[in-house]
C-alpha cells in the first residue's frame, strides 16, 4: 500500500511539474540554447499575450513549412523552436536569433502595435 501510495505522489509530483514548464505558464523567452547572450532573455507572458490580442490559433506562431509551404492546417506547438531554427540560418530557413526577432517584431510591425525596442523585449 505504501508502494503505490509513493508511485501517486511522484506521478502526480511529475504531472504538476510538467504544467509549471509549459507554454501556459511562460513568462520568458528561454534563451539558454545561444552560447553566450548579449542581451536577457525576452519577457513574453504567453496566455496573456494572446489572450490580449486575440490569438486563438496556435499556428499563428507555431508554424510549419513542408518543402518551403505553409502548412496553415498544421502547428509546431510544443516543438522548440531550435529543432528547426539553428543557431545560424540554413537555406531559406532564418537561424534562430532571425527567426524570434522576425516572428515577433514582425508582426508588431505589420500591427503597429507591441515593442519594437530592443529593450523592451530584453529588460535588464
Amino acid at each position: 500500500m505504501r508502494l503505490v501510495l509513493w508511485a501517486a505522489v511522484l506521478f502526480l509530483g511529475m504531472y504538476l511539474a510538467s504544467l509549471a514548464h509549459g507554454q501556459e505558464e511562460m513568462v520568458r523567452v528561454d534563451n539558454d540554447v545561444f552560447e553566450s547572450p548579449s542581451r536577457p532573455e525576452a519577457l513574453f507572458a504567453h496566455d496573456a499575450h494572446n489572450e490580449k490580442v486575440g490569438i486563438a490559433d496556435c499556428a499563428s506562431c507555431h508554424h510549419v513549412f513542408e518543402n518551403g509551404i505553409l502548412q496553415t492546417d498544421d502547428s509546431s506547438e510544443g516543438t522548440p523552436c531550435s529543432e528547426c531554427h539553428l543557431l545560424a540560418g540554413q537555406g531559406s530557413t532564418p537561424g534562430l536569433r532571425r527567426a524570434f526577432h522576425l516572428r515577433c517584431a514582425g508582426c508588431h510591425r505589420g500591427q503597429k502595435s507591441g515593442p519594437l525596442m530592443c529593450g523592451e523585449c530584453h529588460q535588464r
